[in-house]
């Protein structure tokens, strides 16, 4: 991560915080797993957009033009003994030069030197009930302050305000990162769709992904990938991935993989046999044709929920023409008889996290796109088998199509991040098919 990137986003943060404010944000801890293991280390997303330190149990502590630097990060101390099993740390003699603060401390001077810190400040920003137990430090540290007969800050402000508005306007290096994401979900995408044929399971498609994003140097998938052959496309977040697939199925892979800590988020659905059938291609392109309609909308000036809105209309149309809503289309919209076949909203935010952080409303209406913001945009229709759509002709039913795509919104309109993944139906049946 570039070392002035990060101090731009802290500069920008102790703007909102005010010189007489004191912020201090928590990394998160090592998760135990069993016996002496543990999980895989994630960053907390906030504490790495501010840092882009990756070892546990760091603080970061932001104080405006205080004498010992506006700056300072605790970390754990180097000790040769330690890193040969858990391997190299940073340690505080290195970390002001890589991380580019003004004063490092070892993890161990947390409860002393934050006193310092504290003094004569008039309000604490933290994240609040982002992690119960190291939030209750702060409380104590105040305490602590006021036996010492110290000025004390009076006022607890939550600090996810103002630093996930920062988060939501991605810098041209954001954008660059998430399209790196993008790219390298699309090309795991379309290494499924090569391999897949009747008689795989599910699973096996999971296993090409994650081969994909980690010879491309992502590490991990951003969020649990999702493989639902046949009626498993109509549950929003299956994952166990244990089906065989057969001939008749279609195929729904919500893929995407996490680089450098940003996300992508791509869903695609195909068939197992590298051919639609008439009503599988009939659903397939009243969905893309409402993604389309959905796209067209997210552009500067228009609301976050106008996507939404659009793919909703053109999606309760379509449903209606094929005689699979018995209703007028006021009256589906108005009494939400939509709801049953259109399960979930058209879009969310993306970034550090999958579902990323910021307000989607602003004086209790949907808030206006800017440039930089990136959403995704993904309708879908459900249909499941079960006593839920009794009253839909059969040959409809536990057919699920959702076809997701990441968007940054730019000054010109937007950009598709995710473009170079097929979803027209005829270059998907040629790709499968080659």
């Amino acid at each position: 991560m570039n070392v002035l990137e990060l101090q731009r986003r802290r500069s920008r943060l102790m703007a909102a915080i005010g010189p007489e404010g004191v912020a201090i944000v928590f990394g998160n801890t090592e998760i135990p797993r069993n016996g002496d293991t543990h999980y895989p280390f994630r960053q907390d997303s906030d504490f790495f957009y501010l840092t882009a330190f990756n070892e546990p149990s760091a603080v970061l502590v932001l104080a405006p033009f205080h004498e010992k630097g506006e700056t300072a990060m605790f970390v754990n101390p180097r000790d040769p003994s330690i890193e040969q099993w858990t391997g190299y740390r940073l340690g505080p003699e290195r970390a002001s030069e890589a991380l580019g603060v003004d004063a490092a401390f070892p993890i161990q001077e947390l409860d002393t030197e934050i006193l310092e810190f504290l003094t004569g400040r008039n309000a604490v920003h933290a994240l609040w009930n982002a992690n119960t137990k190291l939030d209750a430090r702060i409380p104590e540290w105040l305490h602590n302050l006021k036996k010492k007969r110290r000025e004390t800050p009076e006022d607890l402000i939550n600090l996810a305000s103002s630093l996930h508005e920062l988060r939501l306007i991605k810098t041209e290096i954001e954008q660059a990162q998430m399209q790196q994401a993008a790219d390298i979900s699309a090309e795991a995408m379309i290494c499924a769709m090569q391999i897949c044929e009747p008689g795989m399971f599910e699973w096996q498609l999971d296993a090409e992904i994650q081969s994909v994003y980690l010879r491309s140097g992502a590490k991990t998938p951003a969020y649990p990938i999702i493989v639902g052959s046949g009626e498993n496309a109509c549950i929003m977040h299956y994952i166990e991935n244990s089906r065989k697939m057969t001939e008749q199925d279609l195929v729904l892979i919500d893929a995407g993989c996490e680089l450098d800590h940003y996300a992508a988020d791509i869903t695609r659905t195909f068939p197992v046999s590298g051919q639609y059938s008439d009503a599988q291609r009939t659903i397939y392109e009243l969905v893309l044709d409402a993604q389309t309609h959905a796209i067209a909308e997210a552009s500067v000036g228009n609301r976050f929920r106008d996507p939404h809105n659009k793919s909703r209309q053109v999606l309760t149309e379509g449903l209606i023409d094929l005689g699979i809503l018995d209703s007028t289309i006021d009256e589906a919209l108005e009494q939400n008889l939509d709801r049953r076949f259109l399960v979930h909203s058209c879009s969310h935010w993306l970034g550090l996290d999958v579902h990323d952080v910021g307000r989607t409303m602003h004086n209790g209406k949907p808030r206006r796109l800017e440039p930089g913001m990136v959403l995704t945009v993904e309708p879908g229709i459900y249909i499941p088998n079960n006593e839920m759509m009794h009253d839909v002709d059969e040959h409809w039913r536990g057919i699920g199509v959702r076809i997701e795509d990441d968007v940054l919104i730019t000054a010109e309109g937007n950009q598709v991040l995710s473009s170079k993944a097929p979803k027209s139906p005829d270059v998907i049946e040629a790709l499968m098919n080659d």
